[in-house]
């Protein structure tokens, strides 16, 4: 009771209307009000997890209780909390806090299998009785406690989710069961079981076995489908296997006739069975983020179903008798395909049909042809013009890069051909916002302009951000002037994660991460913003805000505890996540706005300083930091702050003892900007003169080095340096080292690079030396030079740029041994690899032969794949020959140099095509060498004409013809 006695007077605290815990919906925190009345203070004593961990589990299973003894045992609580933090910080005592009553919650303990086990061991008789039990499947001891649980014969609610762990990306981790033990089937009490954030593939048979379940969570695993008995839940009233891989439904899903809530979003179900029009108790279906074309009309039997969710799917037609459901008070039915809607259905005012071509007519098709077979797959060959052809008749097109189209039947009027290409990203015209990372390369689509008149679906592939929980995928478009994000959805094709949208015309397009986005329209009326990468932030708009309704968006960014220590020496500084607020509105609001934002971490009402906080206010750029805590009113609670403005930018609350704490904060936000990355020059092992050079991300050295070091050899990774997304860099070899100065990617000597952190920095070099190998080998070096970089570039970085070595970033060494005199001594990569004879082209362009194949094979490097379409392969030869020598760099350009010269042999201008090849792939290095090979061969062939006295001849014949 020792927590009663603080003065609760001193505090400011939160209406009595704000949700207590930032965790829980609005609806559960009516449910705490209603089944715990009591004061606001004493439900903000107890941490969000807590009381998601201490009260729900056991609300959901038993009735509401009385009023007076939930106020008893939330201060017993509390009390338990207090000992719990005492045993966190030092004391090694934790076994008998953790057991309340018949709870124990351990997933808030990074060790609370073993304290299950030791608990087990120690108290068995008390633990057996245990109803309310949670652990962590991140736990490296899960699997041997699993083994235990069925001994709790009177558990009724069991949580085994992962997630709780971060990996060093920052990115939530999985739990490790992939099945539970057969004796599960045995804890015939049990009725809410959670298996969340694991990695599940199938669903564990013993499942099925537990006649009391009524509450089965599996989202965020790997389920490809479902057991065919799985009605065999009766009694199951809660359902949940959002984002699995599920492609149907069994039919006796139609047998849980208890069924309340079935949240299926997420996934890849294509057809939904008739029977789930059986589920007469369900109040609410969630089948959104699917590939449905079509819903059964069964669902119109669904008589209880208040809320039915179907966006973001392929629906192109929904039943009528949708609007009959006589509970039925959401239907949201937004991003599909649907051009016609029944009058009943649009009658309705609770249904979402925006992001639909409502009112575009579908084309005519030929008699007995489908909408889907009337889309034609074509499997696209791509020639030296990169291009494939579109007819009114739709197509299917997949890009040697995995980029897919879709265009329906209608999109063109007349035939089309439409030119692609993959550029590289230069960073003069790709601008990126602070905080983007770029995830792919820039594909341009050709002819710009030309509008469809239907929407063309495109799917990129992108690489997933490190930050995946505080960052969202988007499809970025250039116009020309400006690029613009697209309304994008993450799905998985083909065993690839894609970015899809859509679009009615073709430009440039690439896939950025960019800090999640939360948005909503604010209405003359008010409404309420959440943050969902951090629910304890939110905006409320009071009524009466503005006249018109505007567009107003948020984003929160999360800042390590590593960076502030960094820039402030370990001061003790603490701050909140970042919060940027913006609207699509030049003019302010008409009365305050109220935000609210969580304390700094280990900060509460109970130990607040309020001396010590800062509210920091940062323009758009961030660039200038003002403390603006004097000019607002701070509101407390236990956990949080609220204060009122009256327009958007950048807020930052922080807890220091430093007075200059807007420099302090500058600097901390320069540092979330900057990567910390290394070098690395490698050698091939067979091949020393073939160089490999990559910027890494300091994280991902380890990985890649272990990739590389079967085939590769060289120096250690250099220093760690830091470097922004977009900026450029130069590789200079130096110390008797050179390369081939007409690379298109070399400028004044140097090699470019342009740093993205989540794609490769990677670029494979042949050397050369002016020096004569033959006596001695050559000890050369390559370095790294900063070049241009972004805009806004911060003053510490710019700082440390200034001085003599202002540019210099690395320098690695590179040795060129000795060359062997015999050749058998050293075979090289070309050993044991078998040509047939070759003379391509003819005797009076030139000839191309075996020996210059071979010497141009040596100076083709990592451009093979494209070399070799620009030459006519398809590219399914492309991927065989990459996957026979997947291992041989070598060979994989042999294999593709060879294949092309088989199938030319008879071409007589398949010289002049690989001239030009080569030059479409930017080797316009190999190109002159082609052609220096051909002049020598054309003079060869000159003189020995004159030799034997033909030339003259044939002059003479030719000068007889002019004249007549």
């Amino acid at each position: 009771m020792a927590n009663l006695n603080f003065p609760w007077h001193s505090l400011r605290l939160c209406p009595p209307t704000a949700a207590p815990c930032p965790a829980l919906g609005w609806a559960q925190a009516q449910l705490i009000h209603t089944l715990c009345p009591a004061p606001s203070f004493l439900l903000l004593l107890v941490p969000a997890a807590l009381w998601c961990r201490w009260f729900l589990p056991a609300w959901q299973v038993r009735a509401c209780p009385d009023p007076m003894e939930e106020i008893q045992k939330t201060v017993e609580m509390l009390s338990l909390w207090d000992k719990c933090m005492e045993g966190a910080s030092g004391a090694p005592a934790l076994a008998g806090p953790c057991l309340a009553g018949n709870r124990l919650n351990l997933d808030v303990y990074p060790d609370g299998c073993c304290h299950f086990l030791r608990l087990l061991k120690e108290q068995r008789e008390e633990v057996v009785q245990v109803e309310f039990l949670r652990l962590s499947s991140n736990d490296c001891l899960i699997g041997t406690t699993l083994d235990s649980l069925p001994h709790l014969q009177h558990l009724k609610s069991l949580v085994l989710k992962g997630g709780h762990a971060r990996d060093k990306f920052g990115s939530c981790q999985r739990g490790s069961l992939t099945s539970l033990p057969q004796d599960f089937g045995k804890l015939k009490c049990l009725t809410h079981l959670d298996l969340s954030f694991n990695r599940l593939s199938t669903l564990p048979s013993c499942i099925l076995c537990l006649p009391s379940l009524r509450v089965l969570l599996v989202s965020h695993n790997s389920l490809m489908a479902l057991p065919e008995d799985f009605g065999c839940l009766s009694k199951l009233t809660f359902f949940s296997a959002m984002k699995n891989q599920l492609t149907d439904l069994p039919q006796s899903i139609g047998e849980l006739s208890m069924l309340q809530t079935l949240d299926l979003s997420e996934n890849v179900l294509q057809l939904l069975p008739e029977e789930i029009g059986n589920l007469h108790n369900c109040k609410e279906l969630v089948l959104s983020g699917n590939c449905l074309s079509s819903i059964p009309d069964s669902l119109a039997n669904l008589k209880s179903l208040r809320e039915l969710h179907l966006h973001s799917n392929f629906l192109v037609t929904v039943p009528a008798s949708l609007a009959s459901l006589p509970n039925l008070s959401r239907l949201d039915l937004q991003n599909n395909c649907l051009r016609a809607v029944p009058a009943e259905i649009q009658a309705l005012p609770f249904v979402d049909l925006h992001g639909n071509p409502l009112g575009e007519t579908e084309p005519s098709l030929q008699a007995g042809e489908s909408s889907a077979r009337g889309l034609r797959k074509l499997s696209c060959r791509l020639r030296k013009h990169r291009s494939f052809p579109v007819t009114s008749e739709g197509c299917k097109v997949v890009l040697p890069c995995d980029i897919h189209f879709c265009f329906p039947a209608g999109a063109v009027s007349d035939p089309l051909r439409i030119y692609f290409r993959v550029l590289e990203p230069d960073p003069q015209w790709v601008k990126l916002r602070h905080h983007d990372v770029l995830l792919s390369r820039v594909l341009e689509l050709q002819p710009h302009g030309v509008k469809f008149q239907q929407e063309v679906q495109i799917w990129m592939p992108f690489v997933q951000p490190r930050m995946l929980h505080e960052h969202e995928v988007v499809v970025r478009t250039f116009s020309g002037q400006s690029w613009s994000d697209l309304r994008t959805r993450v799905k998985g094709k083909r065993g690839l994660t894609m970015a899809h949208c859509s679009v009615l015309h073709f430009s440039w397009f690439l896939v950025v991460g960019r800090p999640v986005q939360d948005e909503c329209e604010v209405p003359a009326e008010g409404t309420l913003l959440f943050s969902s990468v951090e629910p304890a932030i939110k905006v409320i708009f009071p009524p009466g805000v503005t006249e018109e309704p505007r567009r107003v968006k948020m984003q929160v960014l999360h800042v390590p505890a590593e960076a502030i220590d960094e820039i402030t020496a370990n001061a003790g500084c603490r701050a909140s996540p970042l919060l940027c607020l913006s609207q699509d509105s030049l003019v302010d609001f008409l009365n305050p706005v109220t935000i609210q934002l969580p304390l700094p971490p280990g900060i509460t009402g109970l130990n607040l300083d309020q001396l010590r906080l800062h509210l920091l206010h940062g323009d758009l750029e961030g660039q200038t930091w003002d403390d603006i805590t004097s000019k607002v009113v701070l509101k407390f609670t236990h956990i949080y702050v609220m204060f009122e403005v009256t327009h958007f930018s950048w807020y930052w609350l922080w807890y220091t003892t430093k007075t200059y704490i807007e420099g302090i904060a500058k600097k901390v936000y320069e540092r979330l900007r900057l990567y910390q990355v290394n070098f690395i020059a490698l050698q091939r092992k067979r091949d020393p003169e073939q160089v490999l050079l990559q910027c890494v991300p300091k994280h991902k050295v380890d990985p890649v080095l272990e990739r590389l070091q079967n085939r590769y050899q060289g120096p250690e990774p250099s220093d760690m340096v830091e470097m922004f997304e977009g900026e450029q860099f130069f590789a200079a070899f130096e110390r008797g080292i050179s390369i081939d100065m007409d690379r298109p990617d070399c400028v004044d000597g140097c090699l470019s690079f342009i740093f993205y952190s989540h794609l490769k920095n990677m670029k494979e070099v042949y050397v050369t030396s002016p020096v004569d190998r033959k006596g001695q080998a050559v000890k050369g070096q390559v370095s790294f030079y900063r070049g241009a970089v972004p805009e806004n570039v911060p003053e510490d970085a710019s700082r440390r740029r200034k001085g003599a070595d202002s540019l210099w970033l690395a320098t690695l060494p590179i040795k060129l041994p000795q060359l062997k005199r015999r050749c058998d001594e050293n075979p090289g990569p070309l050993c044991g690899f078998s040509f047939p004879p070759l003379n391509l082209g003819n005797a009076e362009t030139g000839y191309l032969t075996q020996a210059n194949l071979l010497s141009i094979a040596r100076r083709v490097g990592s451009d093979w794949q494209t070399i070799g379409l620009n030459l006519g392969l398809t590219y399914q030869e492309i991927e065989r020959i990459g996957h026979n020598n997947r291992d041989d760099l070598d060979k994989q350009i042999l294999g593709m140099l060879f294949s092309w010269a088989q199938q030319n042999s008879e071409d007589p201008d398949c010289v002049s095509k690989l001239i030009t090849a080569m030059k479409e792939s930017g080797r316009q290095d190999i190109a002159d060498e082609v052609e220096t090979i051909i002049d020598l061969g054309r003079q060869k062939y000159s003189e020995s004409i004159r030799r034997v006295g033909l030339e003259q001849e044939s002059s003479t014949e030719d000068s007889a013809i002019a004249m007549l």
